[in-house]
């Protein structure tokens, strides 16, 4: 393991891989170190090949694609099945061993009964990674679903995990995690990492507030907010003790900001909000890299 210049874990962010050459060479000066690449849905036609020439020709050696991302629903849609392949397929177009997404969901089941179909989807899917030598990476949003109704993506608890990986026991599956998302559940994310870090295979830059005294005082179900999505650097988690974890576990990849969340770091203070995370994450990494003495 190289960590000369945190090779081992680079600090960068997420962008839309339509369009993302213009994006890319506005926000590259700011020094972000690594880019996922995201798609909604679907691939929407595009040329994984043209992307990825004109994705180098900005990036340079100045950053690299970290990853690649799917966010659809794999189990009932049959276009977001096959085009998790072809990213599978066309990540090393980017320089990337890596696949993020929602793992799906048959929304009128639960995610027990989910299990079935998702070993049918990504049991081939994993032996296609496998072959690839890729990492299939899911995010554990909740996307607004429950154990008895998941919406879009079933990974979003650890009981889930566990059932996902019991029924496709590869190596090539594993979690794109985040702090944000065990917050929401009022699971610690510092423990819940400590468990887990073996599975981590790429990390969503995203953290969140825990409102406790509204907790205390009302509980969760009294129509108040008790949890917000926030950039880090703002919010409740030490991300100190995020990156000591993933270093103690070998982790080599990259913390790619989620933006576009924080209520207050938004609209004309996104770009102003994911600066301050990237240098804030950078510091937390161990701050500008120092060689040690030769004797």
């Amino acid at each position: 393991m190289n960590r000369e210049n945190h090779r081992d874990i680079r600090i960068g962010t997420l962008a839309g891989m339509q369009g993302s050459p213009d994006y890319l060479r506005q926000i590259l000066p700011h020094g972000f170190e690594s880019f996922e690449l995201t798609n909604w849905q679907s691939l929407k036609g595009q040329d994984l090949a043209e992307t990825a020439k004109q994705v180098a020709d900005v990036l340079g050696d100045q950053a690299v694609i970290s990853s690649v991302g799917m966010y659809g629903n794999p189990l009932v849609d049959d276009e977001t099945a096959a085009d998790w392949r072809k990213l599978i397929e066309g990540a090393h177009l980017f320089g990337a061993n890596v696949v993020c997404g929602f793992a799906g969901a048959q929304e009128d089941r639960s995610v027990e009964e989910n299990i079935p179909r998702f070993k049918e989807v990504f049991g081939e899917l994993a032996k296609v990674a496998e072959a690839c030598g890729v990492k299939i990476a899911f995010e554990n949003c909740d996307m607004g679903g429950y154990w008895e109704s998941p919406k879009w993506n079933i990974a979003h608890s650890p009981r889930a995990w566990e059932m996902m990986f019991d029924a496709v026991p590869s190596d090539a599956l594993g979690l794109e995690w985040e702090p944000c998302h065990q917050m929401v559940s009022f699971i610690d994310p510092i423990e819940n990492l400590r468990k887990w870090a073996h599975k981590v295979y790429h990390v969503h830059g995203k953290d969140a507030t825990v409102d406790h005294d509204v907790v205390r005082e009302y509980g969760t179900r009294s129509g108040r907010h008790v949890v917000w999505h926030r950039t880090p650097g703002f919010g409740d988690t030490n991300w100190h003790n995020v990156i000591t974890i993933l270093r103690q576990a070998g982790f080599v990849g990259a913390i790619d900001i989620e933006g576009w969340h924080d209520p207050v770091y938004r609209d004309d203070l996104e770009m102003t909000g994911q600066v301050y995370a990237l240098n804030y994450l950078k510091a937390c990494r161990g701050g500008a890299f120092v060689p040690n003495p030769t004797k």
